[in-house]
């Protein structure tokens, strides 16, 4: 991915991580559009961040990501890169069936989120000259937290769809990376203020200084994330997977 010059779609981009990257992209030299599903979320961002642009995108409903997309790119035709943001996390107790509704949402949007919008795309940005498809995972789909199964379960699918999604399109001029946050200080799981989260501004300074370097990495990782993404290979799974158990 070219750092700066891109046209660039964030998917779930109204706060946290997506958020922070658009601002961060935005200033390095591309254009951004955010998207979601809360329209007066979107419109005071565009208000606050002059030459960002927004357009209103519920992945969770299969039709509006068609119809968004068709229009997105008759507005933008030289977007080239796809961010999939997008993603809830929510505990679930697994002793009853109570858990299903906040699991399927889950999966929902997690998962066939970033695959509806990876399957609307992909033949606009394997037609530029050099586009990109980042979806972002999470440290957790190497080690679950248990206390979210469902959330880990979608980005443990992500991380193996991005692998194949690599792989298929190795023979076009997209290219596939993989964000794999690790616990970061935002609303996710109310972490705004949590002493064992990465703080927002810090994560983000090393996300771009990993998309700056001249080898870019297909995983984008940040140290604080490799003792989970390690974990199993270092042997050290067992001991993780006891820690998150405590959580």
């Amino acid at each position: 991915m070219n750092p700066t010059g891109n046209t660039v779609l964030i998917a779930g981009a109204t706060s946290g991580i997506g958020l922070g990257l658009a601002l961060r992209l935005h200033a390095a030299g591309n254009r951004v559009i955010v998207s979601g599903r809360r329209e007066d979320r979107l419109r005071q961002v565009v208000a606050e961040n002059p030459g960002i642009e927004s357009v209103v995108l519920d992945t969770a409903d299969p039709v509006a990501v068609q119809e968004v997309t068709a229009h997105l790119l008759r507005r933008f035709p030289d977007l080239d890169v796809l961010i999939a943001m997008a993603g809830i996390m929510q505990p679930e107790d697994l002793h009853t069936g109570g858990f299903l509704a906040t699991a399927e949402a889950t999966v929902t949007t997690n998962l066939l989120g970033p695959i509806r919008l990876v399957a609307a795309l992909t033949e606009h940005l394997a037609a530029r000259p050099r586009a990109t498809i980042m979806t972002v995972s999470s440290g957790l789909a190497f080690v679950p937290l248990p206390a979210t199964p469902t959330y880990n379960a979608t980005k443990a699918a992500v991380h193996s769809f991005t692998e194949s999604l690599r792989v298929q399109l190795a023979d076009t001029n997209i290219d596939v990376l993989e964000l794999v946050p690790p616990a970061v200080r935002t609303a996710l799981m109310g972490q705004e203020e949590s002493p064992a989260a990465m703080p927002l501004d810090t994560f983000l300074d090393e996300v771009m200084a990993i998309l700056d370097s001249p080898e870019q990495p297909n995983e984008i990782l940040v140290k604080t994330v490799e003792p989970l993404r390690f974990a199993e290979a270092r042997g050290q799974y067992a001991n993780v997977l006891r820690m998150l158990s405590s959580h």
